[in-house]
C-alpha cells in the first residue's frame, strides 16, 4: 500500500501486532500502519481505528513502493516489533515500541538496510473514535493535534528528525533514505518538561525499552519445549496488565466480530475478575508473583468500596481504573470490521450476576498466599463475608461463564466455580490459621460438589451437561479435572471428554457450546471455535494420560497462530482470527497447556506417558 494514500482496512484481523506500555496498546499492520490505537487508556477513546471504520484515523509508516513483500517480527524476548520491507535490491525496516517509562509515547524508527529505500509517512488523527476533526499546527519540529470536547482543550504532538507537510486532513512525509540511514517519527501525549526528540532519544529510549523486557522475561521460569511461543504468550499477557492499577485487560480491542457480519461485536478492554484471574494462574506458572499480588490488591479495593450490606462485594468486571459502571453503547457511526455491526464500547454484562468469579477469584488468592503468605486482616475480612455469602447462594441462576444474554439457568460452570470458590477457602484458612465458619463452607462445598454429580449428569449421552437436567454440551466440562474436582481417570470424566470429542471437537478446535435451540445464547449467528476451549482440550488431554495426542494436537494449534504467534479469541474453520485482539484467555491457557505437556514429556517417554499428574497450584 502506498502511505501516501487512504488507509486501507486490513482483510484478516490476524495481520497485526501489538506495542504498549502497560497503559494502553497500539496495533500495527503488517503493512505498517497503526490501524487501532486508543489513548490515554487501553479504554479511552480511539485516536486511530480504521481498523473498525476507514474514516476513524491511522497512522502509517511504510515503503513508498508496492513491489516490496512485508514481514514482521518482534525482537526477542520484548514487545519491540519490526515491519521489514523486502525486495530484491533493498531491505527496509520499521522498529515500533512503547516506552515502559509511563510517557505514554509511540517510538517509530524507518531504516534502510540494505540499498537505497524510500518511506513515506500518513498520519490521520482522528479522536473520540473518529467523531472529532482535529487541527493540525506545525510547530519546531513537527506539528500538534488540537482540539476541545466537553468544555476541555486536548492537544497532542508528533515530532520527526525529517520535515512533514500538513495537508488536507493530516501530515505527511516522504524520505529516501540511503543505507544505514533512519527516520523517526514520535507521538507524545505532552510537552511538558518533555526531552528533545532526536536521534539520541529514541536510540536511548530503544535501550531502556528493550532492557526493561528482557529484565522481565529473565525473572521468569519457562518450560524447555515451545519457550518461545510461551513466551510470547506472555510478553502479550504482560501488555494488558496495568502497570498502575493492577487490573488486567480481557483484550486490547473493542468492536471485532465473533461473526463476520453479525451482532457478536463487544468491548474486551475491561477487567473480567475471571480474565484475570486466568491470566495470574499462567503467571504464577511462570513464577511471576507481583501481578498477581496486585490484582488481588486491586480486586480488594474494589470489595471495601461496597457497603457492608451482607452482599458478595464483587461484580464481574470493572474499567481498568476500577470503575464499576460500564455503560454499553453504539458507535452507529462506524461500519465495523468487515461490516460487522453494531460496534459497542462499553459492556452491559458488567450487571450480569456470573457465579463462577468467586472461584477464579478465590483460586487466585490461594496461588497467591501459597507464594507471598497470609493475607493481611482486613483482606481476609472481605473475603469471609464473600464466601459466607457463597456458601448461601450458590444454587442462585446467573448468566454463566460465557455471559449469554438469554435467560437465567443454572450453569454446571457456575456451580464448578462455586465450589472452586469454597474449597480454596478452606485450604487457605487451615494452611494459614485463619478464621472461618468452616464447618458451613465445607458444607456447602459438599452440597455443591453432590448436586453436580447427580443434578448435571446425563446419563442418556454419557456427559456432563451446560446445565442441570440438560442435554447440551458445553467445553467448560473440561475445567473439571483442571480444578481437581474429579479424577481424569474417573469413568464418568472418561465418558464426558468422549462425548465432547464428538461433539465440540474439530480437528483441533473445540466449539465452547453449539448455540441451537439445546444451547441458546440470545445472539444470532453461529461462532467460531473458541480458542481458550481448544487449549482447555489439550491439557485436559494430557492430564487424562493421552500426552501424544495432546501432543499432536497443540502442534496443530500452534499453526493456526498469527505470522507473530498471537491468536485472537476465536478460529473459523478456514483458520481466520474472530473477536477481539490479541485475547488474553488464550494466551494464558496456551501457556498453561504447554507447561503441562512439557512436564509430561520430561521423563522421556516420547508421549506414552500413563501417570496421572498432580497440580498442586489450582487450575493451570
Amino acid at each position: 500500500m502506498n502511505a501516501a494514500s487512504s488507509a486501507t482496512v486490513p482483510n484478516r484481523i490476524a495481520d497485526h501486532g501489538i506495542i504498549g506500555d502497560m497503559r494502553t496498546a497500539a496495533l500495527v499492520a503488517v503493512d505498517g500502519t497503526i490501524d487501532y490505537f486508543c489513548h490515554p487508556d487501553l479504554d479511552s477513546p480511539s485516536l486511530f481505528c480504521s481498523l473498525l471504520h476507514p474514516g476513524a484515523g491511522f497512522f502509517s509508516l511504510c515503503v513508498d513502493n508496492d513491489g516490496f513483500d512485508t514481514r514482521q517480527i518482534y525482537l526477542p524476548d520484548t514487545n519491540i516489533l519490526l515491519t521489514r520491507f523486502l525486495d530484491d535490491g533493498a531491505i527496509g525496516e520499521v522498529s515500533d515500541f512503547m516506552p515502559t517509562d509511563g510517557s505514554g509515547r509511540i517510538v517509530r524508527r524507518a531504516k534502510a538496510v540494505i540499498g537505497k529505500v524510500t518511506f513515506a509517512l500518513r498520519i490521520v488523527p482522528r479522536p473520540d473514535y473518529g467523531r472529532i476533526v482535529p487541527a493540525l499546527e506545525p510547530i519546531e519540529g513537527g506539528f500538534s493535534v488540537s482540539w476541545t470536547q466537553d468544555g476541555k482543550d486536548h492537544q497532542l504532538y508528533f515530532y520527526s528528525d525529517r520535515p512533514m507537510t500538513i495537508e488536507d486532513d493530516g501530515a505527511t512525509g516522504r524520505w529516501t533514505l540511503q543505507e544505514g540511514e533512519t527516520v523517526h517519527v514520535v507521538f507524545c501525549p505532552g510537552r511538558a518538561d518533555m526531552p528533545k526528540i532526536d536521534k539520541v532519544y529514541v536510540r536511548e529510549a530503544f535501550q531502556q525499552t528493550s532492557e526493561y523486557w528482557h529484565k522481565w522475561v529473565g525473572q521468569g521460569s519457562y518450560p524447555g519445549n515451545w519457550r518461545e511461543l510461551v513466551v510470547r504468550s506472555a510478553l502479550t499477557l504482560k501488555l494488558l496488565t496495568s502497570q498502575k492499577h493492577g487490573s488486567i485487560a480481557a483484550a486490547a480491542t473493542f468492536g471485532l466480530p465473533e461473526v463476520l457480519g453479525g451482532e457478536r461485536n463487544w468491548d474486551y478492554r475491561y477487567c473480567w475478575v475471571r480474565d484475570s484471574a486466568f491470566t495470574l494462574y499462567a503467571f504464577s506458572r511462570l513464577n511471576y508473583y507481583d501481578e498477581a499480588e496486585a490484582f488481588t490488591h486491586f480486586l480488594l479495593e474494589r470489595m471495601m468500596e461496597q457497603p457492608e450490606d451482607g452482599g458478595p462485594g464483587l461484580q464481574i468486571m470493572y474499567a481498568m481504573d476500577g470503575n464499576d459502571h460500564l455503560h454499553e453503547t453504539t458507535l452507529d457511526h462506524m461500519d465495523g470490521f468487515e461490516n460487522s455491526r453494531p460496534v459497542r464500547i462499553g459492556n452491559e454484562a458488567y450487571t450480569q450476576r456470573q457465579m463462577d468469579i468467586f472461584g477464579e477469584f478465590m483460586d487466585a488468592v490461594y496461588i497467591s498466599t501459597k507464594a507471598r503468605g497470609k493475607p493481611t486482616t482486613s483482606a481476609w475480612k472481605k473475603m469471609r463475608r464473600m464466601l459466607d455469602w457463597v456458601a448461601a447462594n450458590w444454587h442462585l441462576p446467573d448468566k454463566g461463564i460465557w455471559e449469554s444474554r438469554g435467560e437465567d439457568e443454572d450453569y454446571l460452570s457456575s456451580r464448578l466455580m462455586c465450589w472452586v470458590a469454597l474449597d480454596r477457602g478452606l485450604r487457605i484458612a487451615m494452611r494459614q490459621s485463619l478464621p472461618c465458619d468452616m464447618e458451613t463452607w465445607r458444607k456447602a462445598r459438599d452440597t455443591i460438589q453432590e448436586t453436580i454429580l447427580e443434578e448435571f449428569w446425563n446419563p442418556d449421552i454419557g456427559a456432563f451437561t451446560q446445565v442441570k437436567g440438560g442435554v447440551a454440551l458445553d467445553a467448560v466440562v473440561l475445567l473439571m479435572p483442571l480444578v481437581r474436582f474429579i479424577n481424569p481417570r474417573d469413568p464418568m470424566w472418561v465418558s464426558t471428554l468422549k462425548a465432547v470429542q464428538e461433539n465440540l471437537v474439530h480437528d483441533c478446535l473445540v466449539h465452547r457450546y453449539n448455540n441451537d435451540e439445546a444451547s441458546d445464547d440470545g445472539l444470532e449467528g453461529r461462532e467460531g471455535s473458541f480458542t481458550i476451549c481448544s487449549f482447555w482440550y489439550v491439557e485436559a488431554l494430557a492430564r487424562t494420560g493421552h500426552v501424544a495426542e495432546a501432543r499432536l494436537m497443540f502442534e496443530k494449534l500452534h499453526s493456526y497462530a498469527n505470522h507473530l504467534g498471537l491468536y485472537a479469541e476465536e478460529l473459523s474453520s478456514s483458520g481466520d482470527h474472530l473477536g477481539n485482539f490479541p485475547q488474553g484467555l488464550t494466551h494464558l491457557s496456551l501457556i498453561s497447556a504447554a507447561i503441562w505437556l512439557d512436564r509430561a514429556l520430561g521423563d522421556g517417554s516420547g508421549g506414552e506417558h500413563r501417570h496421572i499428574l498432580e497440580d498442586p497450584d489450582g487450575i493451570s
